[in-house]
């Protein structure tokens, strides 16, 4: 892929970038990392208090994609089939057929995910991985682009069911969404209502655009170096002592791709360290585990993400 291609696409991803600022004031690095977990074909997890901006972050993107965007929010009394849909017997058929659910779209933001039960939250694992659902053994395929934009209040914790391994380890990334500063809450104050702003936006990319792009970002050349330097760091999250579960060889992947989409989205065909330091803490925190208690039985107070940051700053970059 030739320098000049890479320019002009990352420009069409510049723009995008540009129109969600707009809407999204204050969070700039949350905005970026959305538009890579698109162009690397990934699903991104959203961390925040209420009102912070987390749906209006999803159906911002939706509208600027012109792609088709569908709202679960997530409950205790939902079952998979308010997911995926469900096969009604038709009298006039004389056969069943297959009603289609939300998950039937190109943009699904699942509010809250956390509040549902495990076995609805797995309603997702095979639409995420795979980008199809198989209901009465017959694979139905997904619209694409597909992409899952979750958001879990990290404050709630009654009437919640955290997300299990299998589940947190389909996310390319977690990223935190916390209050916008003084400054960009002013501007907030000041503009229009947010769902002013959102009827006003006019799409900039199309799907097909999405898909050409996600094609392109798969070609960004990784040297060899980049390639070790990043299993170094998974290899160390493996066997710190802090962690009782490292990174799993998906996470590598994830790693992998997102720092290409990275490049991409700096117009470079070619990946450099920097493209993985930044990535390293949203793609992983949430794939490993933190050693539960200390000998005296409290919870400790270690974060994941300091961490991954720890073990990030103890590899050596390539030069």
């Amino acid at each position: 892929m030739s320098p000049e291609t890479v320019i002009a696409a990352s420009d069409r991803a510049s723009r995008l970038e540009t129109e969600l600022k707009k809407v999204i004031r204050g969070k700039d690095e949350v905005v970026r990392l959305a538009m890579v977990s698109v162009l690397a074909h990934g699903h991104l997890l959203i961390e925040g208090v209420p009102g912070v901006g987390k749906t209006t972050l999803a159906h911002a993107l939706a509208r600027l994609l012109g792609c088709s965007f569908q709202r679960v929010q997530f409950t205790s009394d939902m079952l998979p089939s308010d997911i995926i849909g469900i096969s009604i017997y038709s009298a006039t058929e004389q056969k069943f057929e297959f009603k289609r659910g939300p998950i039937f779209t190109n943009v699904l933001l699942a509010d809250e995910i956390n509040r549902t039960t495990p076995k609805t939250q797995s309603a997702l694992l095979e639409a995420m991985n795979e980008g199809q659902v198989t209901v009465d053994a017959i694979c139905h395929p997904l619209p694409q682009p597909f992409l899952v934009i979750a958001t879990q209040n990290p404050v709630e914790h009654h009437g919640t069911y955290p997300l299990p391994e299998s589940q947190l380890d389909r996310f390319l990334m977690r990223v935190q969404m916390g209050y916008p500063d003084s400054k960009s809450e002013r501007h907030i104050l000041r503009a229009e209502a947010g769902t002013a702003q959102l009827e006003n936006l006019q799409p900039v990319l199309t799907g097909a655009d999405v898909l050409e792009m996600q094609h392109q970002v798969t070609q960004v050349e990784v040297d060899d170096s980049l390639v070790s330097y990043a299993l170094e760091i998974v290899a160390r999250t493996r066997k710190h002592e802090k962690l009782t579960l490292g990174v799993s060889p998906r996470g590598s992947q994830m790693l992998y791709r997102a720092a290409q989409a990275m490049a991409f989205m700096d117009g470079r065909n070619f990946c450099v360290p920097e493209d993985f330091k930044p990535l390293a803490v949203p793609v992983f925190a949430h794939r490993v585990a933190i050693h539960g208690m200390n000998s005296s039985g409290l919870k400790k107070s270690v974060r994941a993400e300091d961490v991954i940051q720890e073990i990030v700053e103890s590899v050596p970059v390539p030069v």
